[in-house]
């Protein structure tokens, strides 16, 4: 049975990112493991959805479009700031978006705590385009964050990078890297947030489920192929007209 919703408020998800020195170091571990996998996005369409706008600002200035899509039950928040507003409220099954036309996707405080976690990848598969990708990003079960209710990291469920992997694959996506972020412990005590940066350097040299506090897994759109047995019609023996036969009477 699925527990019920989960969702942060938006303004405690933009007070811990935007307000507090732990919430600005976690922004800087995440997206600076997303900006080396996909260092930009020059002329492509970029989406995220949960709130994933602590990652999206480095595609704005080179992006086609940018829309950051904020669930209901979390609420929306003007985005970015003094700019043009591309957030939007939507429903969690049902973007505002065409089909196949996002070329980068990024899940971040979303799919852990959604209701319906496989209607929700079914239309992170429908908006995705050809040659398109996605990056969830989710607690990592084995990691510190997410024991802690201190952060947005420690609610909903946490995934094993197997565990994501494998719900990924069932719903038409083929994961292809995999990355980690949030190696520093999950509080805002003076010691630990100026030894962050050793953390994260350490921890980048580090296997991804050891200390972790965040999974990151790219995965691209796997487009079926028709199912049954593909039948080749094929002559072994030629077939001779009988001498006569092959004029017309």
């Amino acid at each position: 049975m699925l527990a019920p919703a989960m969702h942060l408020d938006v303004q405690d998800l933009r007070n811990f990112y935007y307000r507090s020195t732990l919430g600005r170091a976690a922004q800087a571990s995440v997206r600076g493991q997303l900006l080396d996998l996909w260092p930009e996005a020059k002329g492509r369409t970029v989406a995220g959805f949960g709130f994933a706008v602590p990652l999206l600002r480095p595609y704005l200035a080179d992006a086609r479009r940018v829309v950051a899509l904020m669930p209901g039950p979390q609420g929306v928040m003007p985005w970015p700031a003094g700019m043009p507003n591309v957030s939007v409220l939507c429903e969690e099954m049902l973007w505002p978006l065409e089909t196949g036309r996002v070329d980068r996707l990024v899940v971040m405080h979303g799919l852990e705590t959604s209701e319906r976690p496989s209607q929700l990848l079914e239309e992170c598969w429908r908006v995705l385009g050809p040659g398109g990708k996605a990056m969830f990003i989710v607690p990592n079960r084995a990691g510190l964050w997410s024991r802690s209710d201190a952060t947005p990291f420690g609610y909903g469920r946490p995934y094993t990078p197997g565990q994501l992997e494998a719900q990924l694959r069932a719903h038409g996506f083929l994961p292809e890297r995999h990355a980690a972020a949030l190696f520093q412990p999950p509080t805002a005590r003076r010691f630990w947030l100026k030894a962050g940066g050793l953390f994260e350097r350490v921890g980048r040299m580090m296997p991804t489920v050891v200390a972790g506090g965040a999974v990151m897994v790219e995965a691209s759109k796997r487009v079926h192929q028709p199912g049954g047995a593909v039948i080749k019609d094929r002559v072994r023996r030629p077939v001779k007209v009988p001498q006569g036969q092959a004029q017309p009477v």
